[in-house]
């Protein structure tokens, strides 16, 4: 439907939890016939998913050599590979892409640029082109609209103490249970200065998202930027039909690539899955300095065996998922196992641990499809509460509602054809950016 000479440039923020998604943007703009050029760094690019063979004449791989920085790592090009205190540096050598972006527009110049929050100098550099610029957002409008307008994030005003993230914002004009825990808010509350440069530098906003999930979170939020906020659709996976209800019975439990969960929270979530009594299969990221034997509570592996599996390290999760013995989750609440989870209807068990997982979670509690485990007031889920939230939404009474809810989820989540709707507006709509903003 769309030109062929139509190129875009996609430079997303170095974290698996934004790469993938923007690659999957990607892959959706080139099938449609969009010339796409995908930056990151030569290893990341080795690590992310292949490109469909039939797409590559459209869908270019593009290497950008990151820099060399005091405190960052030989070899560690994603924030997978840091420690939480390190994530800084790998800023920093960002950061300092910037002329090498400016090198490589030159050569090819691109008819638009999406951008990640992170790069927060791309606006400045793509007006040296006359080339627009779009923030795509991997994260829903719900968090964003928490997060507040870029005068908030500049000069705060209504929030000038971590307390101020665990109350619904004042901008909010709805009713809505969107906030942090106490334990959480004193990690969010930091400086934001370039989220702000980006959403005052960009021209427009992208979100990987879609009006029938969150349609009052897309409307405020174009209010909050003043600039026009385009929903991507959700880009769930293309997945078979083998959903068998009656087969609905094991627990997936996961809590991605970024976080690097505590010990002994492990062995607080192993004894839960244990306590449940319910079958499972749990994808673990095992950190290199521990043994298998020290990782998980002694026997706990001989205990579960007649009814669970522990995969160590990288496991196919939206395969595993699709599997018709997967009947809920237990996760972390990331934006990207949502959309893949609720595209094939699952419940979920929610245990939100960083960034925005707890906005996440807290949306879906509010619509009824997800129950978020307990905690105390540091912050720590422990075993009876883990046990018993497992048990209420796979397979007690007190769920059915619950279960029903994310079942017809699968309607919205799921939907192809939805989906596919929302990227071809979006392609017309930067098309004909494009055409305005080279005839005026």
């Amino acid at each position: 439907m769309a030109s062929k000479q139509y190129r875009v440039m996609v430079f997303p923020w170095l974290a698996f939890g934004h790469m993938i998604p923007s690659l999957e943007l990607s892959i959706k703009l080139a099938a449609k016939g969009i010339k796409v050029s995908f930056i990151s760094t030569p290893r990341n690019l080795r690590r992310l998913p292949t490109v469909p063979g039939h797409l590559t004449t459209n869908l270019k791989l593009m290497e950008m050599i990151l820099p060399s920085v005091d405190g960052l790592p030989d070899n560690c090009e994603a924030t997978v590979d840091l420690q939480v205190d390190q994530i800084q540096f790998l800023k920093k050598a960002s950061d300092s892409l910037q002329a090498e972006m400016e090198r490589v527009m030159l050569e090819d110049l691109p008819d638009m640029v999406l951008f990640d929050l992170i790069h927060c100098w791309i606006p400045e550099t793509c007006s040296k082109f006359g080339v627009p610029s779009a923030f795509f957002s991997p994260f829903p409008a719900s968090t964003l609209a928490f997060i507040g307008p870029s005068e908030e994030l500049k000069v705060p005003k209504w929030r000038t103490r971590p307390e101020d993230f665990t109350v619904k914002p004042e901008w909010f004009p709805f009713q809505s249970s969107l906030a942090f825990r106490p334990d959480e808010a004193p990690i969010i509350f930091r400086n934001y200065s370039r989220i702000a440069t980006t959403i005052v530098g960009c021209d427009f906003v992208a979100v990987r998202s879609c009006r029938e999930y969150e349609g009052h979170y897309i409307n405020l939020l174009e209010q909050l930027y003043h600039k026009p906020v385009l929903p991507v659709g959700l880009l769930p996976p293309v997945l078979p039909e083998n959903k068998d209800e009656h087969h609905q019975s094991l627990v997936f439990v996961g809590f991605g690539s970024e976080y690097k969960m505590p010990l002994e929270q492990v062995h607080e979530l192993a004894h839960g899955i244990e306590l449940s009594n319910l079958s499972f299969i749990w994808v673990l990221r095992k950190p290199r300095e521990l043994d298998i034997s020290e990782l998980l509570p002694t026997e706990f592996l001989a205990r579960t065996s007649d009814r669970g599996i522990v995969y160590l390290g990288w496991a196919p999760q939206t395969q595993i998922l699709a599997h018709p013995v997967i009947g809920g989750c237990l996760f972390h609440s990331g934006w990207g196992s949502i959309v893949e989870s609720l595209s094939l209807g699952h419940p979920q068990i929610l245990m939100p641990m960083i960034s925005d997982q707890g906005l996440n979670a807290k949306v879906l509690v509010e619509k009824g499809i997800g129950l978020e485990v307990p905690r105390s007031k540091d912050g720590s889920c422990y075993r009876d509460a883990i046990a018993k939230s497992m048990r209420v939404v796979m397979v007690e009474k007190e769920g059915q509602e619950l279960r029903r809810q994310a079942a017809e989820m699968r309607a919205v989540f799921g939907n192809q054809d939805l989906h596919d709707d929302y990227i071809e507006e979006f392609i017309r709509y930067i098309v004909n950016f494009k055409k305005h903003s080279t005839s005026t």
